[in-house]
C-alpha cells in the first residue's frame, strides 16, 4: 500500500484558533490550537466528508490523541489522529472543528490511497474500498446529498452501499434536516418575528410581530414554558402589533422564544453577548527577598468574572496549598506564601477580553549576626556556654575550634533555638595551659552576668479581609468578630485593649484572648453599640506601642417613614417616602414597594428589581377600591423590616369633560352657557361643574362661579361689553377637576337683535275647549332679543286683569283663570313686540256647561200600545253642541220613571209596549259634553192606553218594509295604531239582520272588530288597525222583504319615523 497526495501542497494563511493546521495526503495528521485566549479547555471534533464524526471510528485501525505542552509559556493543544493500515476506504475530505464556548474554527484536507497488487498475506480484502475507488476513477465529482434528496427512500440502501456509506442511521437523520420544509402558510400572522435576535448583556430587547386580528390574545414562551407579565417581561398589544420587552437581560435569557396565537405559531431566537470582561488595573512586579509573601493583584470590569492565572510552576504545582487564591469584588489576587527561588518568573492573568503580566524576582537573604559569641572563663570541671544570635532562623550553623570542626559528643551539646540558632555547652572544660612545660595550671574564676536582647514592643496589623480602609474593620450585626493582631517583643509585651476609657475584660461577649504571639479580641454577636475606636496598647520594658481601630457595625437599614400617597388617577396612585433615618452603615441599594387591598392580609409584590427612587407611581389598580402600601429598605447587607402601612388611599380618575358646551344667550354683560355631563364619571361621582373666562389673548382665567355649580347651565355676569370672551367649563369631583371643554371660538359680549317669534303649542291652533269651574293655565313660549314686550287682547279689546292672570319672563307669557265662566269664552290674540317689530298669535277659547231643558214637550199621537212624542231644542245648548237627548216615562199610577231611550239624536221618537189601560207621562233630557241637563222637558198631555170592554178584532197597521240605509258609509284614511269607528244607519221591518264584512268576506266573531247596533245606528270599531286592516268594508241588513247594503274603502297609513 502507498501513499500519493490528491492535490498540490500548499501553504495555508493561519486564521482563528489554529497555530498550526493538518497537512493533507499523510496517514498521521496533527492539529496545534492556542488557547491563550481561551477561558476554557477547546473541543476537537474529526469529521469524515461533511457529517460523519470519527469518534465513533476510534479502534485499532483509527487513533486520536491529545497533548499539552506545559513548558512554554504559550498554551498550545495538539490533536492527533492516526490511521493504521489505510485503506482505499480512507480515501476522501476530512475536516477538524475547534470550538471553545462561544468561538469556533475549522480546517479541512483530503487524504487519498492508491492501491498496489497484494499478496496473500497482504491483509484483507476491502471490496467495498475497491469499488468505491473504481467508481472515482470512471465517474466524476457526484454530490451524494443531492442524489438522496432527489431519489425515492426505497433507492437510500442502494446509493448508500454504492457510494460507500456505512451509517445508515446517521444518514437518515442527516438528510431530515437537510429536506426543505414547505413553510405553511400563516393565516394568523402578517408579519413573523425575525429569525434571531442578538443583545449584550444587561440591555433591553423587543420582539414585534404583526397578526391579522387586532383583538386575538397571544402567548409568548420561552423554551416552551408561558412568559408571565413581570417587571422584567412587559407584553403590549398596539393594534395590530404585539411586542415583548426584556428588561435588564441575562444569559439566562439566551433562549428561544415563541409568539403563540391559537394553533398558528411564529419562532425566534435570542443570543445575549456577554461583554468581554477588561482588566482596569494591571499587575505589579515584585522584587523580594526568600521566604516573604507576594500578591500579585489585578482589578476587573465586572463582578464574578472569571479570571485564570498561569505560569509554569504554578501550574504544576496548582493543587498544593503554595498558592491561594483570592477574590474580593472586582479585585483578584494570587497570594504566594513563601517565595523561593524557584519561583522566579512571568506570572500571567487572563480574562476573555483582557490580560496582564508581572514578574517576580526573588534573591536570597543576606544574613546577619546580631549576637556575637562572648568570651568566657569558667572553672575546671564546670559547664561553659557558647551563644549567637543570626537574623534567619531558618539558618543553622557550624562550630570550630582553633580551625577544626567541633562535633557533638556526649561532653559537647549543640542546640538550635529560633534566632538563638547556636548553643555550644562544654562540660568538665579545662581551658588552656600557661606555661609550656604543663607544671602550672593557673585557672581563672570568671562570672558573666548575660543580658539577653531587647526589642521595643510592635503591633502588625493585617490590612487585608474585612478592613475597607486603614485601621477599619466592618462587622456585619449579629456576627462574630476575631481580630488577632501579631504582636512582636523582647520580652513579650504586655496587651490592653480597650474602648474610650474602658478596659475590655478577658471574659464575656466582648473579651480578650491571648495566645502565643498573638492577642485575639473577640466581639459575640455584634451589635450597633459596639460601633466605635477601639485602641491596643503593648508595652514591655523596651518601649511602647498603640494602635487604633475603628470598628464599624453595618445592619440592614431601620424602615422607611412616612410612606404617604400624594395623587392618584382611574387605575393608579403616586407614593412618596422618606428615606430611613439609619441605612445601616451601607449604602442604600434601593427599595422595594407591597400593596394590598384593605382588610386583606395578602400583600402584593410591586418591582421585583431593586427601585432606587424615593417615589413610585403604582399602576394596574382598580378604581374604588381602598388599598394601603409599604417599603421595605435595601442595603448591601439585606432588607429592612417593613415600614409603617399608609393611610388607605382609593384610586379615583377625575371625569372626562362636560360635552356640548355651547351659548344660550348673550346679553351686554352676561352670556348663558349649557352644557351635557360628562360621558365618564367614575367611582368619583361628580360634584359640579367650575366655569372659567378669559379675554381673547390673555392667559389668566378668572373663576365665574364662587360655588360649583349644580346645573348644567351657568350665566356668567359682569362682563365687558364688546369685549371678545373665551368660556371653559370643568367637571370636579374628589379626584380634582377633568379636562376643560372650551368653546371653539371667542364670544362677543353684545346683545343680538333677533326678531320676535310666538311658538304656539299645537293644542292651543284648534278651538281650545274647558268646563265651566276649571283652572285655566296657558303657557306660551316666545323669542326675540332683546326682550320681547307681550300683550294680550279679547275680542279686540285689552283683557281685563280682574277676570284674567297674565304673567311673562324672557322666554314665555302665561295666561292663568283660576275658575272658568261662560264669560270667558271667546278669541284670545297675543301680540309681542320688540321696538318697531311685532308678532301676533290668537287662540280660542270656549268655557262650556250643561245644556238647558228641551222644550215644547208633547205627546202627537196614541195608538195600540205606542205613543209619539215629539219636542223642541233647548233654548242654551250651554255653549257647544246638543249630542242626544234621554227620554223616560212613568205610569200616573206609580209615578215611577223610566228610560224609554238614551242618545237619541232627533228630537221625536216613538215610545212603545206601553200597557193597556194605562196612562203615561213623558219627559226628556238634553245632552252635551259636559253632560245632561239638569232639568227635563215634561209633556204637557199624557198618552192614554185605552182598555175595550168588548173585544174587536184589531187590525194592525201593515208598517213592513224592506231595510233602507238612510245612512251609508264614508271613506276615510286613518293611521296605523290608532283605533277607529265606521258607522251608518238604517231602518226596515222586520228588524233587519246585520252583516258586517271585509272585502266580502264576513268578519265574524273576530275579537279586533266590536259591533253594535243601537236604534239602527250600526258601528263598527277597529282596535289598533295595521296596515293589512286596510280595504273595503261593507256592512249588509236582512230581513224577509229584502236586501240592502252599503261599503266603503278604509286606508291606513303607516306611521311616522
Amino acid at each position: 500500500m502507498s501513499f500519493s497526495f490528491f492535490s498540490e501542497n500548499m501553504s495555508t494563511e493561519l486564521t482563528g484558533l489554529f497555530v498550526e493546521k493538518p497537512t493533507e495526503n499523510i496517514t498521521a495528521v496533527a492539529a496545534k490550537v492556542d488557547s491563550t485566549t481561551l477561558t476554557r479547555k477547546p473541543t476537537m471534533k474529526w469529521l469524515k466528508g461533511k457529517w460523519l464524526d470519527l469518534v465513533s471510528k476510534a479502534g485499532k485501525h483509527m487513533q486520536f490523541k491529545e497533548t499539552y505542552d506545559r513548558n512554554t509559556k504559550v498554551c498550545i493543544y495538539t490533536y492527533e489522529m492516526k490511521i493504521i493500515k489505510a485503506k482505499v476506504g480512507d480515501a476522501g475530505a476530512y475536516r477538524c472543528e475547534v470550538t471553545a464556548k462561544d468561538k469556533c474554527d475549522s480546517s479541512s484536507f483530503e487524504i487519498s490511497v492508491e492501491g498496489e497488487d497484494a499478496g496473500e498475506d497482504d491483509g484483507d480484502l476491502d471490496f467495498k474500498a475497491w469499488h468505491c475507488l473504481k467508481k472515482v476513477k470512471e465517474e466524476p465529482v457526484i454530490d451524494v446529498w443531492e442524489l438522496l434528496k432527489s431519489a425515492h427512500p426505497s433507492e437510500y440502501e442502494k446509493i448508500a452501499f454504492e457510494y460507500g456509506i456505512t451509517d445508515l442511521r446517521g444518514m437518515l437523520k442527516r438528510l431530515k434536516k437537510m429536506k426543505v420544509v414547505e413553510p405553511k402558510h400563516c393565516e394568523a400572522f402578517l408579519k413573523r418575528l425575525e429569525s434571531c435576535y442578538s443583545v449584550e448583556k444587561g440591555k433591553k430587547i423587543v420582539l414585534r410581530c404583526e397578526v391579522v386580528d387586532p383583538d386575538v390574545p397571544v402567548k409568548w414562551l420561552k423554551n416552551g414554558q408561558e412568559i408571565k407579565p413581570s417587571a422584567k417581561y412587559i407584553m403590549e398589544a398596539n393594534g395590530n402589533v404585539r411586542t415583548l420587552t426584556i428588561n435588564k437581560t441575562s444569559l439566562a435569557d439566551d433562549a428561544a422564544y415563541e409568539c403563540v396565537v391559537g394553533e398558528d405559531k411564529c419562532f425566534t431566537e435570542i443570543f445575549v453577548k456577554e461583554p468581554p470582561v477588561t482588566i482596569t488595573k494591571l499587575m505589579d512586579d515584585y522584587h523580594v527577598v526568600v521566604g516573604e509573601r507576594v500578591e500579585f493583584e489585578v482589578e476587573v470590569s465586572e463582578e464574578g468574572a472569571h479570571v485564570m492565572w498561569s505560569d509554569i510552576e504554578l501550574v504544576k504545582d496548582k493543587d498544593s496549598t503554595k498558592y491561594r487564591f483570592k477574590k474580593d469584588g472586582r479585585k483578584h489576587t494570587l497570594i504566594i506564601q513563601e517565595a523561593t527561588l524557584d519561583d522566579i518568573g512571568m506570572y500571567h492573568a487572563w480574562t476573555n477580553g483582557g490580560h496582564t503580566k508581572g514578574e517576580l524576582e526573588v534573591e536570597e537573604k543576606q544574613l546577619e549576626v546580631l549576637q556575637d559569641i562572648a568570651d568566657l572563663t569558667v572553672r575546671a570541671t564546670d559547664q561553659a556556654l557558647f551563644k549567637c544570635e543570626v537574623s534567619d532562623d531558618k539558618v543553622t550553623g557550624k562550630w570550630f575550634k582553633d580551625g577544626v570542626e567541633v562535633l557533638p559528643t556526649e561532653r559537647i551539646k549543640m542546640t538550635h533555638i529560633g534566632r538563638y540558632k547556636d548553643k555550644l555547652i562544654y562540660s568538665n572544660v579545662f581551658l588552656g595551659y600557661l606555661s609550656k612545660d604543663q607544671t602550672h595550671l593557673e585557672l581563672f574564676c570568671l562570672y558573666v552576668d548575660y543580658v539577653p536582647r531587647q526589642d521595643p514592643p510592635k503591633i502588625h496589623l493585617d490590612t487585608t479581609g474585612n478592613m475597607v480602609s486603614q485601621n477599619t474593620i466592618i462587622v456585619v450585626a449579629g456576627n462574630k468578630l476575631r481580630l488577632d493582631v501579631e504582636i512582636t517583643g523582647e520580652p513579650a509585651p504586655t496587651v490592653v485593649w480597650s474602648k474610650g476609657d474602658q478596659v475590655k475584660a478577658t471574659e464575656g461577649r466582648m473579651r480578650v484572648e491571648a495566645r502565643k504571639d498573638l492577642s485575639c479580641f473577640v466581639i459575640e454577636g455584634a451589635e450597633r453599640e459596639d460601633e466605635g475606636n477601639y485602641t491596643i496598647c503593648v508595652n514591655n520594658p523596651a518601649g511602647e506601642d498603640k494602635a487604633m481601630l475603628f470598628v464599624k457595625i453595618v445592619d440592614v437599614p431601620d424602615p422607611p417613614e412616612n410612606v404617604r400617597c400624594t395623587s392618584v388617577g382611574e387605575d393608579c396612585a403616586s407614593i412618596i417616602w422618606d428615606p430611613p433615618v439609619f441605612d445601616g452603615g451601607a449604602p442604600l441599594k434601593g427599595y422595594l414597594m407591597e400593596r394590598k387591598k384593605k382588610g386583606s392580609s395578602r400583600w402584593t409584590k410591586l418591582n421585583f428589581d431593586v427601585y432606587e427612587a424615593s417615589t413610585y407611581e403604582a399602576k394596574r389598580m382598580i378604581e374604588g377600591v381602598m388599598y394601603e402600601m409599604r417599603v421595605f429598605a435595601i442595603n448591601s447587607i439585606g432588607m429592612s423590616q417593613p415600614s409603617l402601612t399608609s393611610k388607605a388611599f382609593m384610586p379615583i380618575a377625575a371625569t372626562s369633560e362636560p360635552i356640548r358646551l355651547t351659548v344660550h344667550d348673550v346679553t351686554d354683560n352676561t352670556c348663558t352657557l349649557k352644557w351635557l355631563a360628562p360621558e365618564k364619571i367614575g367611582a368619583g361621582g361628580l360634584d359640579g361643574y367650575l366655569i372659567e373666562y378669559c379675554k381673547e389673548g390673555g392667559t389668566e382665567w378668572e373663576v365665574a362661579n364662587q360655588e360649583l355649580c349644580q346645573r348644567q347651565g351657568y350665566v356668567v355676569r359682569g362682563l365687558p361689553v364688546g369685549e371678545k370672551v373665551n368660556f371653559r367649563v370643568k367637571a370636579v369631583n374628589i379626584a380634582g377637576h377633568s379636562p376643560p371643554a372650551v368653546l371653539s371660538q371667542a364670544v362677543t359680549i353684545r346683545e343680538i337683535m333677533e326678531y320676535p317669534k310666538i311658538r304656539l303649542p299645537r293644542e292651543l291652533r284648534t278651538k281650545y275647549i274647558r268646563k265651566v269651574g276649571e283652572k285655566i293655565n296657558l303657557t306660551i313660549p316666545f323669542q326675540g332679543k332683546p326682550r320681547p314686550v307681550a300683550t294680550w287682547y279679547k275680542d279686540g279689546q285689552p283683557i281685563d286683569p280682574k277676570m284674567v292672570n297674565v304673567r311673562n319672563s324672557n322666554v314665555d307669557t302665561i295666561l292663568f283663570i283660576r275658575e272658568a265662566e261662560r264669560e270667558h269664552s271667546g278669541t284670545y290674540e297675543l301680540v309681542l313686540q320688540i321696538e318697531n317689530m311685532e308678532d301676533r298669535a290668537s287662540l280660542i277659547l270656549r268655557i262650556v256647561d250643561k245644556p238647558g231643558p228641551p222644550l215644547k214637550m208633547k205627546v202627537t199621537d196614541v195608538w195600540g200600545f205606542n205613543a209619539a212624542l215629539e219636542w223642541d231644542p233647548p233654548k242654551d245648548d250651554g255653549n257647544c253642541e246638543i249630542i242626544g237627548y234621554t227620554i223616560q216615562k212613568a205610569d200616573m199610577k206609580t209615578k215611577e220613571w223610566f228610560t224609554v231611550y238614551e242618545h237619541n239624536r232627533r228630537t221625536n221618537c216613538t215610545a212603545s209596549d206601553l200597557i193597556m189601560g194605562n196612562e203615561y207621562m213623558f219627559r226628556v233630557y238634553s245632552e252635551n259634553l259636559c253632560g245632561l241637563s239638569e232639568e227635563a222637558g215634561v209633556s204637557k198631555n199624557t198618552a192614554v192606553i185605552a182598555k175595550t170592554g168588548v173585544f174587536t178584532p184589531y187590525k194592525e197597521k201593515d208598517t213592513s218594509c224592506m231595510p233602507k240605509f238612510t245612512q251609508p258609509l264614508v271613506d276615510r284614511s286613518i293611521v296605523a295604531g290608532y283605533s277607529t269607528t265606521i258607522s251608518c244607519s238604517v231602518k226596515g221591518y222586520p228588524k233587519p239582520k246585520i252583516v258586517w264584512m271585509k272585502n266580502k268576506m264576513i268578519i265574524g266573531q273576530d275579537p279586533k272588530f266590536l259591533m253594535r247596533n243601537n236604534q239602527g245606528v250600526l258601528t263598527l270599531n277597529i282596535r289598533k288597525p295595521g296596515t293589512f286592516d286596510g280595504g273595503k268594508y261593507s256592512c249588509m241588513a236582512v230581513n224577509d222583504l229584502g236586501t240592502d247594503e252599503v261599503e266603503c274603502k278604509l286606508d291606513v297609513r303607516g306611521k311616522r319615523g
